[in-house]
């Protein structure tokens, strides 16, 4: 294997219009939108009712709790709102304290920061989904810096408490009509995504864009069925069942039937019963491979393979085992329990502690503290009112790497500066009355929330508005004065908070690259072993094959991040692709030695005994 030599990288170019381009919206860009319309309202209109709309805005604290979760199943998105409700008042009652006990700007600046650092890291660790911090870090940091007293704040946390549980049922009020909807939506989109792709290659085209959305289609499909808990359902082994399909379909693309897989996708949306795969040969449809039934259905998913299966080495590089000459249909269907043997070991499998995923994060957290903290300071030096707006604005910056963060740092200036405008047009009509106010936010909710999934930008339209209609809450301002410390905090917290990115360099990006690259190397050598092993336990080679699956996993995920960093050498990108393709490899071989694909010496003409070689 070679190496890049390990010359000093050139500046990147920067993307600008990249960054602002638009994608499709989500298929269920409605149920957050409705969602939090419906978490904020009652309460707020109460408020508006009992004459002290000046609370509310302690109230859309615990309501905002609704916009997370939506793509967890039930039983996972209750646990997930329950602590991001505890996160909120934690973050809260840290604020009210702070605001009550002092009111020097830097000591709150110097809070906000370390508060969004704490909240950025955490909300990265659990792998909360968005908004992740950003909602917590703009509550947290807006409440520093309003008036309060000892006295009061008990009762404006039992407010957001009880605006927070209110949110959680909203986020539940579904699961009764639809107790498996957000499985159904994830395998729906997986279904899609692979005969879009099956599309592409039919076509006589690779589809590189194709095959990436639908492996990351498949892969979040996956995720979504294992958070739905151990507990057997009928309905979820069909979805599970479906999944396998679309995994089939990625391995076979040119053999697949799309039409067949988006009359599943179309069926699973739905309410009424999940479509049965059942065997192939009895649907009359052995010729399509993609339908060869549930071949690797026995544990030998893609998702077990590593995100490198998307992320830039095509299936054929797995060996002929996975579409590389063997015919999927070959392998002929397996029995329903050894179809999900392999679903019901990953769902055993103990998730990685927390504390072992902190170290990468290390340096994001010094940016974010960094960053939010010098950006509070500017905007006070320059006289601001409200620094918060340039803290927030650097917090909701910080991506993986720099690269990404100066994608959001434009994404972050062009929404606002677009959305003080819209802040301006509608102010005669919010300044009306509580009642038109509160209806304002409303709206912006709905916007925000509707428009995001397309790009953050057009997202931050709505959202800019809505933080200014918030400082109007307790009374109105001047509309020109809030639209130009706006604008002013907006360009502070992006050029700060961008150069804090910058100048925290994350030089162990590629340390840690190779430190992958090394444990990907001792999986497969330990894989191949145990594969060419005759007497081999199921049990050791099915360890065998996950602890290879999640080196590379950890490989591509590592490799990413370290490819948007700045300031460091340059990273072994040859020897990543090679040790990825060499693990496909490997794991095709072991999934063969399972008895879950045929041997392709039995198959086809093209015998690849190096398969099982480290």
């Amino acid at each position: 294997m070679s190496s890049a030599t390990p010359t000093p990288t050139r500046a990147r170019r920067l993307p600008v219009v990249g960054a602002l381009r638009l994608g499709r919206p989500s298929d269920v860009w409605f149920k957050p939108a409705l969602s939090v319309v419906a978490a904020v309202a009652p309460p707020s209109l109460l408020l508006v009712a009992l004459g002290r709309v000046d609370l509310a805005a302690y109230s859309m604290a615990g309501s905002l709790c609704a916009l997370y979760g939506h793509n967890r199943p039930y039983a996972a998105r209750a646990k997930l709102l329950a602590w991001v409700l505890l996160g909120m008042l934690g973050g809260l009652a840290v604020a009210l304290a702070a605001a009550s006990l002092t009111r020097n700007a830097v000591v709150l600046v110097t809070v906000g920061a370390l508060l969004a650092a704490v909240q950025k890291v955490v909300c990265d660790v659990t792998r909360v989904g968005p908004p992740a911090h950003v909602i917590l870090t703009f509550v947290s940091s807006a409440t520093l810096f309003v008036p309060q007293t000892l006295g009061q704040v008990p009762g404006h946390l039992a407010l957001a408490a009880a605006a927070g549980a209110w949110a959680w049922l909203v986020g539940m009020a579904p699961a009764p009509l639809r107790p498996h909807g957000p499985e159904r939506r994830a395998t729906a989109q997986a279904l899609n995504a692979a005969a879009a792709y099956a599309e592409t290659a039919r076509g006589g085209e690779e589809g590189a864009g194709a095959r990436s959305a639908a492996y990351a289609a498949v892969h979040a499909a996956w995720q979504t069925l294992l958070a739905a808990g151990n507990r057997p359902s009928t309905t979820r082994r069909a979805l599970e069942r479906l999944v396998v399909r679309a995994e089939v379909a990625l391995a076979a693309p040119a053999d697949t039937d799309p039409a067949r897989l988006r009359d599943w996708a179309r069926a699973v949306r739905g309410t009424g019963r999940v479509p049965r795969t059942g065997d192939p040969r009895r649907e009359g449809d052995a010729p399509h491979r993609g339908d060869a039934g549930p071949g690797l259905g026995g544990g030998a998913s893609l998702r077990d393979a590593g995100p490198g299966l998307g992320g830039g080495a095509s299936l054929r590089d797995a060996g002929p085992g996975l579409g590389g000459g063997g015919s999927l249909r070959d392998a002929g269907p397996l029995r329903e329990r050894d179809e999900l043997a392999g679903v019901a070991a990953e769902r055993a499998v103990t998730p990685r502690p927390l504390w072992s995923r902190l170290g990468p994060l290390a340096p994001i957290a010094v940016r974010t503290a960094l960053g939010c903290a010098l950006a509070g300071y500017v905007s006070l030096a320059l006289g601001a009112d409200r620094p918060y707006w340039a803290l927030v604005t650097a917090a909701s910056l910080y991506q993986a790497n720099v690269t990404l963060t100066w994608s959001r740092a434009v994404q972050r200036v062009v929404g606002n500066l677009v959305g003080v405008l819209l802040f301006a047009a509608v102010t005669p009509v919010a300044q009306l009355g509580p009642l038109a106010l509160v209806l304002c936010i409303l709206a912006c909710n709905f916007g925000a929330e509707a428009l995001i999934g397309r790009n953050y930008w057009l997202g931050s339209v709505c959202v800019t508005p809505l933080a200014l209609l918030v400082t109007e809450l307790p009374g109105y301002q001047p509309t020109g004065e809030l639209v130009a410390d706006r604008v002013v905090d907006t360009l502070i917290g992006a050029l700060v908070g961008f150069a804090a990115a910058v100048a925290v360099t994350n030089r162990r990006a590629g340390r840690r690259v190779e430190r992958a690259l090394t444990a990907v190397d001792r999986a497969r050598e330990h894989a191949a072993r145990v594969a060419a092993d005759p007497v081999a336990e199921p049990a050791a080679l099915e360890a065998a094959r996950r602890g290879l699956a999640a080196a590379v996993v950890d490989l591509r995920a590592t490799a990413d991040a370290a490819a948007g960093e700045w300031w460091q050498r340059a990273l072994p990108q040859e020897r990543v692709v090679l040790a990825e393709q060499a693990a496909h490899r490997t794991l095709a071989a072991t999934v063969r030695r399972q008895g879950l694909l045929p041997d392709p010496g039995t198959t086809s003409t093209h015998t690849h005994t190096e398969d099982a070689s480290p």
